[in-house]
């Protein structure tokens, strides 16, 4: 089975114990891309780290979501490096 851009997600970022509000919390996405941009070019790297995508019964951490994100299917514009 492939895996559907298409597909509502969850993020749930790592929480950094260093700091207590962050303003960087458990996000909803209807589309999972949506999600997968979000946690790559918005996420503070250290948040990222310990970070997870769950979209229908498959979760990625963040070597995941970077897969999926740098995939030739990915639907979304990259921003540029």
């Amino acid at each position: 089975m492939a895996f559907s851009y298409d597909t509502a997600a969850e993020l749930f970022p790592a929480a950094i114990r260093k700091k207590r509000r962050t303003g960087v919390a458990y996000r909803r996405f209807s589309k999972a891309a949506e999600a997968v941009r979000y946690a790559i070019e918005e996420l503070p790297a250290d948040c990222l780290n310990g970070a997870y995508l769950q979209v229908d019964e498959a979760r990625f951490d963040h070597k995941g979501i970077r897969t999926l994100y740098e995939s030739d299917e990915y639907p979304l514009q990259r921003r540029a490096s």
